[in-house]
């Protein structure tokens, strides 16, 4: 029996909306108790599952030591936590006060978390003991410490009472989450996400996954960032469908291990993880329960649908979103709204988006087959949430003038039959494994080693990650060491500490100038050119 896809995507926004939406509700209270809502995978492969029931002892627990610091509807608390139990319970404590969850990704350096946690003047951090030395002791936030010598988290868990009033209703204009998008200038841009922000990713769960009420679902992303955090663990359990969380990092031995053990039918990662898999296919088990493939974060290359294909029986399908929108766009798996995977391209606005190619120079609507600016069409896209970001920065420059198009800052086409093209980013975004890297963000470190006058970040090509970030480095002249391997070593470890462990650069390039445009702006696509071509011309010569 097919779906009346409009209404029920006006049925979801509906459950969403109201004023007196409640989150942690519609996340946990109104499923039966006995249900599975999570399993937690150690990295022994042991399991640990807990029912609706004891998320909603441990939540009600940690709402109490919320309550019993001052803490309510609106203020920002953090959390600096791998995958696991406690995270969720964490999770929706926040959201039974009517608090705003900041999420971090553990793999920041002390200075990222502190900015990001002053500008979103949050007043509590919870953090796992391994990353305890990256929040600072001076910030004007508390801090719980989940497991290690120091666990105030489980001591405080185990003293108080549940707290037995009911959830803070914050409806669905009220704060949800408020996270950070790195951007090309400036620090990173604080994105606050209304309860109703939901809606968009229960039905991205329902029509792009195609998860159903049978399917095993594990979203293999970090929760520190959009797609993690709502596809791994708000979306299923907003949906009512058990989630897996695997704690550890990638590895394609566990994945296959725990593909096979939990029998999981339907899983999402990022083409980077595929490619980990491709590259170490000898683990591959014998027999796998799999359904339904998807992935997000960056282009998905062909070579990996070949090898899925070949080796599963299945394609990937691949989806595209960002903080502020949610996924509008991507090849879905629920039958009455798939298309035909093609390789290499985007897919089709999913239900509840409208998704136009506009031309560069005018906010018209492209011919089809011609590169332009890809944008959503805002009247028509009932699941848009987003105004402007957070601490009065507008909407920099996002909606076209007339405010009807949000324009993505990527470019695109549309073919004749509808489907979306990817061409680049216009806005010189990094996308390593997964990940969103503002250069601005690597280059501001940088910058602030004494060996370094000037530098510009781009991204390069890489087979395995998609790409990877390389600089290109103008030394500064008083500065009494050889431009090197050496130096180059100690750039990539400052970065590594002072921003973000993922985020260093792989290779670092000594020059002498950088292409700038006449009003001194440093111009990065002339770099990626470049250096595309030095590795186009290495391919050729060997």
């Amino acid at each position: 029996m097919s779906v009346d896809i409009d209404a029920r995507v006006r049925e979801i926004l509906s459950s969403y909306a109201g004023d007196g939406t409640n989150v942690a509700w519609l996340l946990c209270d109104r499923h039966p108790p006995e249900s599975l809502a999570l399993t937690v995978v150690d990295e022994d492969l042991s399991t640990t599952r807990l029912t609706y029931a004891d998320l909603t002892e441990s939540s009600r627990r940690f709402a109490q030591i919320l309550t019993d610091r001052g803490i309510g509807q609106g203020d920002r608390v953090a959390t600096l936590m791998g995958k696991s139990a406690d995270l969720v319970t964490v999770l929706l404590g926040i959201w039974r006060v009517g608090a705003v969850y900041v999420p971090l990704f553990t793999a920041f350096a002390e200075d990222a978390v502190t900015s990001r946690l002053t500008n979103s003047k949050t007043k509590l951090v919870v953090v796992d003991a391994a990353y305890r030395p990256k929040v600072a002791t001076t910030g004007a936030w508390d801090v719980l410490v989940a497991g290690g010598a120091e666990d105030s988290l489980t001591a405080a868990l185990t003293s108080v009472s549940a707290d037995t009033r009911p959830s803070v209703a914050v409806g669905g204009r009220g704060a949800l989450v408020h996270m950070f998008t790195s951007g090309t200038t400036g620090t990173p841009k604080g994105v606050v996400h209304p309860v109703s922000y939901i809606a968009g990713w229960h039905s991205y769960l329902e029509f792009a996954l195609g998860v159903r009420e049978d399917s095993v679902f594990w979203c293999a992303a970090d929760p520190g960032w959009a797609y993690g955090l709502y596809t791994a663990i708000i979306a299923p359990l907003a949906a009512g469908v058990p989630t897996i969380l695997t704690r550890g990092g990638f590895s394609a031995a566990a994945t296959w291990d725990v593909l096979s053990q939990l029998e999981v039918t339907d899983y999402a990662a990022a083409p980077t993880v595929y490619r980990g898999l491709r590259a170490e296919h000898h683990s591959q088990p014998n027999t796998l329960a799999l359904r339904r493939l998807s992935s997000a974060g960056e282009p998905l290359t062909p070579e990996v649908n070949l090898w899925a294909e070949k080796e599963l029986g299945l394609l990937v399908h691949d989806h595209y979103g960002q903080t502020e929108l949610g996924m509008p766009a991507g090849f879905p798996h629920h039958p009455d709204v798939a298309v035909p995977v093609v390789s290499g391209a985007m897919g089709v606005a999913l239900p509840g988006w409208d998704l136009t190619v506009l031309e560069n120079d005018r906010d018209e609507p492209a011919p089809a087959g011609t590169v332009g600016r890809l944008a959503v069409v805002v009247a028509d896209s009932p699941l848009m949430t987003f105004t402007e970001y957070a601490a009065g920065r507008g909407d920099a420059g996002r909606f076209t003038a007339d405010k009807k198009h949000f324009l993505t800052g990527d470019t695109a086409s549309i073919d004749a039959d509808g489907i979306l093209h990817f061409s680049s980013r216009d806005d010189d975004i990094i996308i390593m494994a997964g990940y969103r890297i503002g250069p601005f963000d690597v280059e501001s470190v940088l910058v602030q080693h004494p060996a370094v006058r000037e530098c510009a970040v781009v991204a390069a090509p890489d087979e395995v990650r998609g790409e990877v970030i390389e600089a290109y480095v103008i030394a500064a002249p008083d500065f009494d060491q050889d431009p090197g391997e050496a130096l180059a070593h100690e750039l990539q470890q400052w970065v590594k500490t002072k921003y973000a462990a993922h985020a260093y650069p792989r290779r670092v390039h000594f020059v002498d100038t950088l292409p700038k445009t006449p009003s001194g702006k440093i111009q990065r696509a002339q770099l990626r050119q470049q250096r595309r071509a030095e590795l186009s011309r290495q391919e050729t010569h060997s």
